[in-house]
């Protein structure tokens, strides 16, 4: 088991830069659901290798043997990187589970913090308009989900412009997009290379945002000018303190999605060609050997806890109906 355990832990370290160049050459909700999976999939093999290790050290010492009926003699001391791998993976294993509790309360704090203030702003619908002359615009997730603008963004668009934004932010709670950079920062959290997803993942998110505003209005030139008009406003007054699980229509590189959007729609069909294909098969590859390694890992420290309880039981067993000297056959010998 000792060798397979790691291969979980490092095969993020080559999945993750692959799926950043990968996901450049798929249609914006492909890529966001890719990178999401990928993440996830990755950062729970990682995840149960730390567990294995810790759990293979732990069960080698004598009071843990005791307690699981486990022969000491049968289990051996186990290669030199037994000890201190488990406690490593120990320590570990509880940093990383702090660490995700703590984002997660804190995450459940802003948002309540925010749906609070939002009680008294006026609303309509599914949008809240709050006093501010500093222009901001955000899709903030909850029961309900809420857009929320400011009189200053209000006054920086047109009309026309505001209803893209609005059509953004919609996509936004419909898509249930906060879903997935939950899932992104707690794989991050698992595992410190899957980090570099965050980026192209809320890239990838704000994509997605953009292509249904643009089919609900049926114009990306409108579309292409309300983004930018809106990220030179919030850029010209400066950034706006907002929940770390709200999306917004300035968020990002702006540029490159008003390119995106004066080009023509993205279509599943323009990215099958040779090199996005053998990279998606090679991410597909990586998958299955991070669940492979955990999964055979997994079995191999089973069937040596199996075999080990059978010996112990089988020392029991002499003893009981013996003499004492475990060969059960009453001589003493």
């Amino acid at each position: 088991m000792i060798y397979a355990v790691w291969l979980p832990l490092l095969v993020p370290l080559l999945a993750a830069p692959l799926a950043r160049r990968g996901a450049e050459s798929l249609p914006p909700r492909a890529a966001a659901w890719a990178l999401t999976c990928l993440a996830l999939a990755l950062a729970l093999s990682s995840t149960a290798a730390l567990t294995l290790l810790a759990l293979d050290g732990a069960l080698r010492l004598p009071f843990v043997a005791a307690l699981g009926h486990l022969s000491p003699n049968l289990l051996g001391d186990g290669s030199p990187a037994t000890a201190p791998a488990a406690v490593l993976a120990a320590v570990a294993l509880v940093g990383l589970g702090a660490l995700v509790l703590h984002r997660a309360r804190r995450h459940v704090r802003e948002l309540r913090a925010v749906h609070g203030q939002l009680a008294d702003h006026a609303s309509a619908g599914d949008l809240t308009v709050r006093q501010d002359d500093g222009p901001d615009a955000y899709a903030l997730p909850g029961r309900p989900g809420r857009i929320v603008v400011t009189t200053g963004m209000l006054r920086a668009l047109s009309a026309p412009e505001r209803e893209v934004l609005f059509a953004h932010e919609r996509a936004h709670l419909a898509g249930r997009h906060h879903v997935f950079l939950a899932a992104a920062e707690f794989a991050a959290a698992l595992h410190p290379a899957l980090r570099g997803l965050r980026a192209p993942l809320s890239y990838a998110l704000e994509r997605w945002a953009d292509e249904c505003a643009a089919r609900v209005t049926g114009d990306r030139a409108l579309t292409a000018r309300a983004v930018g008009r809106a990220a030179l406003a919030v850029s010209a007054a400066g950034p706006r303190p907002r929940p770390r699980l709200s999306l917004t229509a300035t968020a990002g590189p702006v540029p490159r999605r008003v390119t995106a959007l004066l080009a023509p729609a993205p279509t599943i069909a323009r990215t099958h060609h040779l090199f996005p294909r053998a990279l998606a098969a090679l991410l597909l590859a990586c998958v299955a050997l991070s669940a492979t390694a955990a999964l055979e890992a997994a079995t191999d420290l089973h069937a040596g806890i199996e075999t080990a309880q059978g010996e112990s039981a089988g020392h029991g067993f002499g003893d009981a109906y013996g003499d004492g000297d475990g060969d059960g056959d009453g001589d003493g010998n």
